[in-house]
């Protein structure tokens, strides 16, 4: 693959890194006042409204076989926990500490593979991983001195993401990602407002929709409008160079919900959370290393 590719796809992976925090920061600024069942439900709902436009224009395929629309289902349902875990996390803690602690979803996704698919994973990115955990948990401590139960949410949004990326394996192959990003977006919304319109009234404070004013508004368009583009600009980055060449890339995420988590809230991670998010980031690029050993290791050596 040629520079030339390759430039465009890291443009477009930084680009994602720093507008998917401002989906962090609008989720926050909504959840002061509206539930988080229905930030997560606005999420699906403006996504869905932005892609329609995309998908006609690209005149896309809408139809897809009764398996693939299960498996968008299915895609939807764990996109939807892992969104209401992280919206119900931000809300109290600061934005830098709960995206440090779902990064270990890069961690029970090889651990899953290797459990579910048989995915080959040596024994370096195991302790990799467990390492990974234990900077977690650095983070997690102190928080769940000062924030309770709500601290381990995050586990929560990493452990459904992780399911989340595996279905997106399978169904990556045979459906345009606008196409699959658009169906899920519709899948999402169709299970969300019914819910909450079923609890409305229902004196759950999570779940029970109230009527949105003034500028709320504007942060609920937010969360589905960054949540929109960034994932286009990650779709797109993918389709000019390998994920490979991207992944560790991903980590500039952490730094920009740093510095938007200071500039919007004045938050800024204490010694203990840097530290853990020290840990957690050296354990994922050491993963990342370790799989691009191993792949060129499958690299069928090249004819002469």
């Amino acid at each position: 693959m040629t520079t030339d590719r390759i430039l465009p796809g890291v443009a477009l992976m930084l680009a994602f890194c720093v507008l998917a925090p401002l989906l962090d920061v609008a989720s926050k600024l909504a959840a002061a006042t509206i539930p988080v069942g229905q930030i997560t439900a606005a999420r699906f709902l403006v996504q869905g409204a932005l892609m329609l436009p995309v998908a006609l224009l690209m005149r896309l395929a809408w139809a897809v076989s009764p398996r693939m629309a299960g498996l968008i289902l299915l895609r939807a349902i764990f996109l939807i926990l892992s969104t209401y875990c992280f919206v119900a996390a931000i809300r109290v803690m600061p934005i830098a500490d709960a995206l440090a602690i779902a990064f270990v979803e890069p961690f029970i996704l090889l651990l899953l593979g290797r459990l579910l698919f048989a995915d080959e994973v040596g024994p370096r990115r195991i302790a990799a991983s467990l390492v990974g955990f234990c900077g977690a948990i650095l983070v997690i401590q102190p928080s769940l001195a000062v924030f309770g139960s709500v601290a381990l949410y995050p586990l929560g949004t990493a452990f459904f993401f992780a399911f989340y990326m595996l279905i997106t394996r399978f169904i990556s192959a045979g459906v345009h990602p606008v196409t699959m990003q658009l169906h899920t977006s519709i899948a999402g919304t169709l299970i969300c407002i019914p819910g909450l319109m079923l609890l409305d009234g229902s004196g759950i404070p999570p779940l029970d929709p109230v009527r949105p004013q003034g500028i709320e508004w504007l942060w609920l368009f937010g969360v589905g409008f960054w949540a929109a583009v960034s994932h286009i600009c990650m779709t797109y980055a993918l389709k000019f160079a390998p994920s490979a060449t991207l992944a560790p890339l991903h980590y500039v995420e952490i730094v920009a919900a740093v510095a938007l988590g200071y500039l919007v809230f004045g938050d800024f991670p204490d010694a203990v959370t840097w530290a853990g998010i020290a840990v957690i980031v050296s354990s994922g690029l050491y993963i990342i290393h370790r799989e691009r050993v191993t792949a060129r290791r499958r690299a069928p050596a090249p004819r002469h």
